[in-house]
């Protein structure tokens, strides 16, 4: 599926399942690297909740990241901003 394709999904399927605004929860996963966790924490407001957890062997770094979201182009913007971060994995 090209990129702009799953965005067009998502937004379809955001427009109908939620109510704006409301708190959206991202789930990325990256390589343990501080510049690229740096990365993903500035994705987030100041009020927003994150939290991270390391993998088993510790070469990876889950980020979960809560923000009040008003619509689900402020959403798709974030996970465009989130894909120019090499390694990382939208979940």
């Amino acid at each position: 599926m090209a990129y702009e394709e799953f965005f067009e999904k998502l937004r379809v399927q955001l427009r109908k399942t939620e109510s704006w605004p409301t708190v959206y929860m991202f789930k990325f996963i990256i390589p343990d690297d501080n510049r690229k966790f740096a990365l993903v924490r500035k994705l987030f407001s100041s009020e927003a909740e994150i939290y991270h957890k390391y993998s088993r062997n510790g070469n990876y770094i889950s980020v979960t990241g809560k923000e009040v979201m008003t619509s689900a182009e402020e959403v798709i913007d974030k996970y465009k901003q989130a894909a120019k971060i090499e390694g990382i994995i939208s979940l």
